[in-house]
């Protein structure tokens, strides 16, 4: 009967905070809970009724505007983290211990416990962390091992140390922040399994208030979150990704950083019949989409510019290529894109080239071949590193074929890349493996993370017209067959080289041209040359070859999987145009993926040696085949120019981005 009356008393204040609650629009209004606790029992007049309470009505309405002055500083829903801290402060505060008699025993366990709570807390490094809170709490109680400190909250033990865990096994069952909301109505379960009420006694009159607080809070919150047009029905993209996925039976693959703090305005509103539609809906105004990697399955991702739809792509290409129909025309389209290509790099005019000599390491020989390492000084302290593979017996001028080196892993120390150069050397040609920028030994002096940077485009651009520069120096050198070959990364870097510079005479890139993709990284599109002459696209910058001997390599298993159908018709119109349409093939290995695998490096063999006219028979063996077994991979340390530890790197070396700025004073971030 007590209890009813309680229930019936505290009704109103409830109402009264339940209103409050609901003034809060978003889920971040859950900080708002202590001060909004503290109106509840402020508003608790009737004292009388709430004896159980009339201690914890004294303490708590002084502490808790403490507590609750605290979590409004927090600007975030990361605030709740330091609830435990706040709590415990909170605790700490109830100096009149008289007042606070129901609690002794809990301040003074929790004093210590509760601190102890907040330290593991504060580990959790995302606000997803706020889960594990039940789990954590019910470890708080548990560490309460003198029980006659405890002896209050004795029986709030014993019922919270099980069913704390229940409610903690439920809350890990929400996979998002908004499982936050859910605290309410779980902790309500927690109280309600308190079936023992003699063992609960202390918390009999918390339970029957809580039980309806958190409740009509947790109500009042999810109503909050359906919104109105007050909110633009404004929800976090968290929350509509599981809405989607609820929807539609899908998948959506996502990490916590691409969802944390990002809201979609109008949510509901975005919501089609079609899941495509739904997503395209929700995720473009947040500059996000998704990659479908099976049916059902969907992966999160940022919205990435140099990524197109193949049929965009298409229809680009298809209107620039309206800006010309004969040779006239297009050498007319290509001396207007091919200055705009230096300036767009910031190489117009060329940085003054330093007067130091390369640094060279000494040779070593090998079968059919010599390697090695080159050091270029392309600008005062800084450097470009590569390994030069020359044929071990030569007579005369002989070609070389620029080879640098893609995004994959290990870099030009690559087992495959020593291998391809090596084959190229016995063949009768000269092959120099060069790093990209911030990449390979490039990192004594930049770090990972230059790589990612719009300035990488134009030192690797310039570290190619300066490898370039020394190998026509060269008297060995046949200027005549000079040849540029990369993968991936390496060759969109190979298709920019042979647009703007003419001394080389043959290109190869493998893995890389697309008219729908413009590179998956700064180094191949951070600076604007795709906005020179009007615009332009990777497949008419290798275009800019003719008529000049083109191989395009690709794939079935990338950007380079629709070549055949229209990019490769479009260059063989091209050449077309100088009556050369048989000097552009592509060799398109469809059950591929994206490498520089032996297949790939088979075509490449197979070109070059009917353009330069390379000798076939030192790399095949008796059966016509290519062999590749008689390379050797040398150890990574053995490539580096300037030792295993980079103790030999020149003393002049630049180092770190910053540094690198002040060679270019017109970059601007």
């Amino acid at each position: 009967m007590r209890k009813i009356v309680n229930y019936i008393k505290l009704s109103p204040s409830l109402r009264a905070f339940s209103s409050k609650a609901k003034q809060s629009a978003s889920v971040l209004g859950i900080c708002n809970f202590p001060s909004l606790l503290v109106d509840c029992f402020v508003s608790m007049k009737n004292r009388k009724l709430a004896m159980t309470s009339k201690p914890l009505y004294f303490a708590l309405s002084a502490s808790l505007r403490a507590f609750s002055s605290k979590a409004k500083q927090s600007a975030s829903v990361l605030g709740i983290c330091n609830f435990p801290s706040l709590l415990a402060d909170c605790f700490v505060s109830m100096k009149n211990r008289k007042l606070a008699m129901t609690s002794r025993a809990l301040y003074f366990a929790l004093s210590a416990s509760l601190r102890a709570f907040s330290s593991k807390a504060k580990q959790s490094a995302s606000v997803l962390g706020i889960c594990n809170f039940p789990s954590l709490l019910a470890d708080c109680f548990v560490s309460m091992k003198n029980r006659k400190l405890a002896m209050t909250s004795r029986a709030l033990y014993f019922a919270l140390s099980a069913s704390l865990r229940a409610f903690s096994s439920k809350a890990k069952q929400s996979a998002s922040v908004l499982g936050i909301c859910n605290f309410p109505s779980l902790l309500a379960d927690c109280f309600v399994s308190m079936k023992n009420r003699k063992l609960a006694m202390t918390s009999r009159a918390l339970y029957f208030a809580l039980f309806i607080i958190l409740n009509l809070l947790s109500i009042n919150q999810l109503s909050a979150q359906s919104g109105n047009t007050d909110n633009q029905y404004r929800k976090p993209l968290l929350q509509v990704l599981k809405d989607i996925e609820t929807k539609f039976g899908v998948k959506i693959k996502y990490s916590d950083p691409q969802v944390k703090d990002k809201w979609v305005n109008y949510a509901d509103w975005r919501f089609r019949t079609d899941v495509d539609q739904t997503l395209d809906n929700v995720l473009k105004p947040l500059d996000m989409k998704v990659n479908k990697e099976k049916d059902k399955v969907y992966k999160l991702k940022e919205y990435e510019y140099n990524r197109w739809d193949v049929k965009d792509g298409w229809a680009y290409l298809d209107t620039l290529a309206t800006k010309y129909n004969d040779v006239a025309s297009w050498e007319k389209r290509k001396a207007l894109i091919k200055p705009q290509l230096y300036e767009a790099l910031l190489l117009s005019p060329l940085p003054a080239k330093p007067n130091s000599k390369p640094i060279i390491t000494p040779k070593r020989v090998f079968d059919g071949y010599t390697v090695e390492n080159i050091a270029i000084e392309i600008m005062p302290g800084l450097f470009i590193n590569g390994s030069l593979y020359k044929p071990l017996n030569y007579k005369g001028k002989i070609p070389v074929v620029l080879s640098p080196d893609g995004h994959w892993e290990k870099q030009r120390f690559r087992a495959d890349c020593q291998t391809r150069c090596a084959m190229i050397a016995k063949m009768g040609a000269m092959a120099f493996s060069y790093d990209l920028f911030a990449w390979g030994e490039s990192m004594l002096q930049f770090k990972y993370e230059d790589h990612r940077k719009a300035l990488a485009q134009t030192v690797q651009t310039l570290g190619g017209i300066r490898i370039l520069d020394y190998f026509t120096s060269l008297k060995e050198t046949d200027t005549a067959r000079i040849g540029i070959s990369g993968g991936s990364g390496a060759g969109s870097h190979s298709i920019l080289m042979t647009a703007m510079d003419t001394r080389i005479k043959l290109s190869a890139p493998v893995v890389a041209m697309s008219s729908y993709f413009y590179g998956g990284c700064p180094c191949e599109s951070g600076m604007p040359i795709h906005f020179c002459a009007g615009g332009t696209d990777n497949v008419e910058l290798a275009a800019m070859a003719a008529p000049r001997p083109q191989l395009i390599v690709s794939d079935g298993g990338d950007w380079t999987a629709e070549t055949p159908q229209h990019d490769f018709p479009y260059l063989q119109k091209m050449y077309g145009y100088y009556g050369v349409s048989n000097k552009v093939e592509n060799v398109h290995l469809p059950i591929e993926k994206h490498d520089f695998g032996i297949n790939k490096r088979i075509a490449l063999y197979d070109f070059l040696i009917k353009n330069f006219k390379l000798n076939a028979v030192a790399v095949k063996d008796k059966t016509g085949k290519y062999d590749e077994s008689k390379v050797t991979i040398e150890p990574e340390t053995a490539l580096y120019v300037f030792g295993d530890k980079g103790q030999n790197l020149p003393k002049n070396a630049i180092i770190g981005f910053e540094n690198l700025k002040k060679l270019f004073p017109n970059f601007k971030d």
